[in-house]
């Protein structure tokens, strides 16, 4: 009897510890467009019912993002800038990269549109006539997905932003949205960014649809390799459930302002 009641209680231990190793909570930098959009309050509490992990986020811009993953300081990255997360993942800190949804860029600005870009389909011309006018531009500043792309466009446009009318906030898109609105200045926005804030904000979108502006997401696990401390089975854990169909319906379903903030990538 004796035997059999420590069998029991060893039993049990082993359970609870497995059941504790099973709830450790899963560390995620990831981008302030899906905090800021609302995405995450859809999908995090459906991953948590159907994990049991809960999720950690940090959210920050994808440069400070991927800095935390080469740091070993999180699990898992969820951020939008392909050509970084290709050299994050071949220089052997990331694994299991899937690129799972994504939306576009937008240009808004003040309804006055003193640049003249509304209508405008290059999106580099659009950029062009603000310089040239150098209306109120306000930049993440940040080495955010949305600087980075922000600065690409500059680039592929052969400009070189610079003087009092170009504003490097160095803040998160909400942010920025907002001091857009107050500075009556343009900005490039994601889009579930803009459709969270359009009615907080007075600003207009005014240039869209360019190929340019395309703004895919990626999720990708940390090296356990680099970092054997990562929490590399939940992480896998979360990239398998935002790439499987319930998620990716969750994600196709969440609308504002009866418009989809993301497009999944996955759905069959």
């Amino acid at each position: 009897m004796l035997k059999k009641l420590r069998f029991i209680s060893a039993f049990l231990l082993l359970c609870s510890i497995a059941g504790l190793l099973q709830a450790a909570p899963l560390k995620m930098a990831t981008t302030t467009s899906t905090q800021n959009s609302g995405l995450l309050d859809i999908l995090l509490p459906a991953f948590q019912k159907d994990t049991g992990i809960e999720v950690q986020v940090i959210a920050v811009g994808t440069g400070k993002a991927l800095k935390m993953g080469r740091d070993g300081d999180v699990d898992v990255v969820m951020v939008h800038a392909v050509a970084a997360e290709e050299k994050f993942v071949a220089e052997g800190y990331g694994t299991d990269r899937v690129q799972f949804m994504y939306n576009d860029f937008v240009i808004v600005g003040p309804k006055s549109d003193p640049a003249g870009i509304k209508g405008e389909k290059s999106v580099t011309a659009a950029m062009a006539k603000i310089l040239e006018k150098q209306a109120k531009f306000v930049s993440r500043g940040d080495d955010s997905g949305t600087h980075k792309k922000e600065k690409s466009l500059w680039k592929a446009a052969n400009l070189t932003p610079s003087g009092s009318w170009y504003i490097e906030a160095g803040q998160g898109m909400g942010k920025v949205l907002q001091m857009a609105s107050e500075l009556d200045g343009y900005s490039l926005t994601d889009r579930g960014t803009w459709l969270a804030y359009k009615g907080k904000v007075d600003l207009e979108l005014l240039n869209a649809g360019d190929e340019k502006l395309s703004n895919p997401y990626g999720i990708i696990a940390v090296s356990k390799a680099k970092h054997p401390d990562t929490n590399y089975t939940a992480a896998k854990q979360m990239i398998d459930w935002v790439s499987g169909q319930p998620a990716q319906q969750l994600i196709k379903n969440y609308r504002l302002h009866g418009e989809p903030l993301f497009i999944p990538l996955l759905l069959k």
